[in-house]
This record gives structure tokens, sequence and C-alpha cells, in this order.
């Protein structure tokens, strides 16, 4: 599953010939994408990487995204990952900040400056990036980057947006275990609106990336 994902993001980069951004998902379940793209044919000084999440915490935090990016991928590759600042204040200036900085980073292609490819994951309970159930960010329709309190857990996030990831060319969802097989039968199957259906489902271009056990409840594939 890894590999295959891997090879997708691989073929999006050398297909683009050029500048290209890759927004890096969080959690545990990339790290293995991450090792295999560390050695692909990849030209990296044409890649910007940057994160659809982040939790509010250090960078050298063992929770942080961008802690686990560099460790994982860009220390490997000598890559920058374009980062929120933690440091910062509040949740809103980071947010605010990180905002700015994206747009300084997007591609233009046809006239139209943009994501290129998102790599996302699946919470067992239709999360994705930091888009939570019942969170005040699914409702944000003009920003692309927002702080957001997940009650739920007691902490703050900064997460991409609706809009910035409907914006993306490709998303690539990569989804792993059982305990996701439900949520995942739900969204592709049965159109159920948690998160990760709000996003999929005005996407340009999704991709699914899903092993046996994250797949085992899909009536249709």
């Amino acid at each position: 599953m890894a590999a295959r994902a891997a090879e997708h993001v691989s073929a999006a980069v050398r297909d683009a010939g050029g500048p290209f951004t890759i927004g890096l998902a969080g959690g545990s379940t990339p790290t293995e994408t991450h090792r295999l793209l560390a050695r692909a044919d990849i030209d990296w000084s044409n890649v910007s990487l940057w994160l659809g999440d982040e939790r509010w915490v250090p960078h050298d935090d063992p929770d942080s995204n961008a802690g686990m990016a560099r460790r994982t991928l860009a220390g490997a590759v000598g890559a920058e990952v374009v980062a929120p600042d933690t440091s910062l204040p509040t949740p809103a200036e980071a947010a605010a900040d990180y905002e700015r900085r994206l747009q300084e980073i997007w591609v233009e292609r046809d006239g139209i400056a943009a994501p290129d490819l998102v790599m996302l994951g699946i919470g067992d309970d239709g999360h994705t990036a930091s888009l939570f159930p019942g969170t005040a960010a699914l409702g944000e329709t003009e920003r692309s980057y927002v702080e957001n309190w997940v009650a739920d857990k007691g902490v703050w996030r900064l997460t991409a947006t609706l809009p910035l990831l409907w914006s993306a060319r490709t998303l690539l969802f990569v989804v792993v275990g059982e305990a996701k097989a439900g949520v995942v039968g739900e969204i592709i199957d049965d159109d159920v609106p948690y998160p990760a259906h709000l996003v999929s489902s005005r996407a340009a271009d999704v991709i699914w990336v899903l092993d046996s056990a994250a797949a085992s409840r899909l009536g249709r594939v």
C-alpha cells in the first residue's frame, strides 16, 4: 500500500516536470510512504513540502507533524518543510501566518495557482486533516488555513480548510486498517457526510489507496 501511494506521488512529480507542491498528512500512517519516497527518483529541489494540518505543539515535540515529516522524509532528501510556526503566541496567529506563507509556494498552471497533490488520511470518526466532526473549521468558506478547537480532545489544531482542499489538483487518501473500514464504506458507498466525504465529494481528482482491511466493507471497488 505504501509502495502504491509512493508511486502515485513520484509519478505526479515527474509528470509535472518542474516546481511541484506536496501536502503531507500527519500521524503514523504516512511514515512508510515517506521512507519509500526518500528513495524514489525525484528531483527534490523542485518540490515544496507543506502540512495539511499540525498539532499545537513545538516542532521538537514527538506529536509534531512537522517533526515527523522532517525525520521520515525531508531530512533524508534535503528538502524543506514549510510548516506552521507554533512558537507564535496563539493558534490564530500561527494559522494566519501560515496561510500567507502558503500563498507564496503554490504553482501556477493554466493561470491558476493551487496546491498540486495533497496526501490525506482518515480517522475512525471520519475526520481528515484536522477537520473533525462538529468543529468550527468545517464552516469556514473564505480562509484557506485556520485554527480549530477540537473539544473532544481538548486541543487546538491548525488545519487546511475545505476550500483549500477542494482547490487541490489531486487528493491522495491513504487509509489503513479494519478500524477504518466502516467509515470508508460509509464515505464511498453511502455518501455519509463525514468531513472526509465533504472534502472528497467536491475535489477535482481523488485517489484512494486502501489496504485490504480498510477496503473490507466496500460494496463497490
